[in-house]
């Protein structure tokens, strides 16, 4: 049968379609209108000289819906919320950082206006430091809720009892979601009634795993009245709703949101729950359609969701359970690989991949994973990043979003499920317009589904590379004795 196409609501059936060579369409920084001059000498102080695509398309869409300044006058518009859907390290993070910092500039009383919600402690920590970069000097104050500091020392971060009432300490704050909405719930004073910017940073990730809630939950207190607040404030927030006489006659204080992610889910229900303004889509995510008359049916290339990055090599190796250690010595080895991001589909496989390539010996090899803290993590990356350590073997939940320097290599030593797994974690590598290669390691019997995942996404030019069982016996008696090593410290 015929298969049913779901209907897509225009905006996602016409998005704004950016630039996908980035190296080719870089955009001077002075080119985009409307940045505040203190901005383009911050992003020069930075050596930012030009822009990708997504940020020249962005930054100044951002920018034009508030051009009226925060509130909406008699009648006034709303702006329409924003939706960007680009390959990992195309940029995203800058193209809301810096219209948000200009737009906050001019702010005289300071109150929490944007808030960016983030999965994870990693990406938070990445975010506000751009942040704090742009900031600085301007008296415009970030605060980022992670749960690294204890909940009273966050409290005392976000607001202050004064006689008068409690104020904000506040203008942007970068959060994750099990902590932020314990604020929403327990810290007096913590207010989100001026809220301008929702940010959602991995959107389709937020969206999936149960943070709905929280969405839910800021939402809900954007629009809340706090009981402190005078009946007669000035400026009520009604939800958006149809234009009546009553709902335009006060001025209001928009809330926009924001979304970014790399695959920016597809399906129109989930995005209904997000409950969007008039959206827009900017997305680098479209497919090339091959012109009739070559026998393939029309649009056939057209269910393509996902833009890799440019400069990325694609391979996959098969091969067999008991080989799958020696092939990754093979490479770290024989072929000299260096800066390698290697992937594992759980922190028990990582943990014990990774003591097996210290008992094996030759590779400075490090693990990436919750097991570590914080700082742990810093270091470590820091470290890969000087390429003190060659090897990184980590789980997705930690390496999402992350942005890695210079690496390589990606190595799916576990081949991803999914293709949304697969193309996060091949986007660590290829960034920026840069070179880099991707190697799977694909078991025999899960080759067939693994070529038909990515052939559904429309990924083609994945090259298959076997690996001679010959270039592998001279690991084996080596890796015999670490296997035993292994065993004897396990025990």
């Amino acid at each position: 049968p015929p298969q049913v196409q779901p209907f897509l609501p225009q905006w996602l059936a016409q998005p704004r379609l950016l630039q996908k060579r980035i190296q080719d369409n870089l955009v001077p920084t002075g080119a985009v209108p409307g940045i505040h001059p203190q901005l383009l000498k911050k992003l020069q102080r930075n050596g930012i000289e030009s822009f990708f695509p997504v940020q020249a398309e962005v930054i100044p869409a951002i920018l034009q819906s508030a051009a009226h300044g925060y509130l909406l006058g008699q009648g006034g518009f709303r702006p329409r919320d924003l939706c960007v859907s680009a390959p990992t390290g195309s940029g995203k993070t800058l193209s809301f950082v810096i219209p948000i910092v200009q737009l906050l500039l001019e702010r005289v009383v300071c109150q929490v206006r944007a808030l960016v919600v983030l999965p994870t402690k990693e990406l938070a920590q990445q975010v506000s430091k751009v942040f704090n970069v742009y900031t600085d000097g301007t008296g415009l104050k970030v605060v980022s809720i992670t749960g690294q500091k204890s909940f009273a020392k966050e409290q005392e971060m976000l607001v202050q009892k004064k006689v008068t009432g409690y104020c904000s300490l506040a203008d942007i704050i970068v959060a994750t979601p099990g902590r932020l909405t314990d604020h929403i719930n327990q810290t007096p004073g913590f207010s989100l009634q001026h809220l301008r910017f929702l940010v959602v940073d991995e959107a389709d990730r937020m969206i999936d795993d149960m943070h709905q809630n929280c969405l839910n939950q800021i939402v809900r207190a954007a629009f809340q009245l706090h009981k402190d607040s005078s009946p007669n404030m000035l400026f009520q927030r009604t939800k958006p709703g149809p234009v009546t006489a009553a709902s335009s006659c006060c001025p209001q204080i928009p809330l926009q949101k924001l979304l970014f992610s790399a695959t920016l889910t597809q399906d129109p229900e989930k995005l209904q729950q997000l409950d969007l303004f008039q959206p827009r889509l900017f997305t680098s995510v479209y497919s090339e359609r091959k012109p009739l008359g070559d026998g393939t049916e029309p649009g056939e290339d057209a269910s393509r969701k996902y833009t890799l990055p440019e400069g990325l090599s694609q391979c996959y190796v098969p091969c067999d359970l008991n080989s799958k250690p020696l092939l990754l010595l093979h490479f770290m080895l024989a072929m000299k690989f260096t800066r390698v991001l290697c992937f594992t589909n759980s922190r028990e496989a990582s943990h014990r991949l990774f003591l097996l390539l210290q008992a094996f010996g030759g590779i400075t090899v490090a693990e990436f994973s919750s097991r570590l803290s914080p700082n742990e993590r810093q270091r470590t990356m820091k470290e890969f990043e000087q390429g003190k350590i060659s090897l990184l073997i980590s789980t997705d939940a930690t390496a999402r979003g992350i942005d890695v320097q210079e690496v390589n290599y990606v190595i799916n030593y576990d081949a991803p499920q999914f293709i949304r797994t697969y193309v996060h974690r091949v986007g660590r590598t290829a960034r920026a317009g840069k070179a880099g290669v991707a190697f799977s390691l694909v078991l025999r019997i899960q080759e067939r589904r693994f070529l038909r995942m990515l052939r559904d996404a429309g990924i083609q030019d994945i090259k298959k590379h076997p690996v001679k069982g010959n270039s592998l016996k001279p690991l084996v008696q080596q890796y015999e004795d670490a296997l035993c090593k292994l065993e004897k410290t396990v025990k």
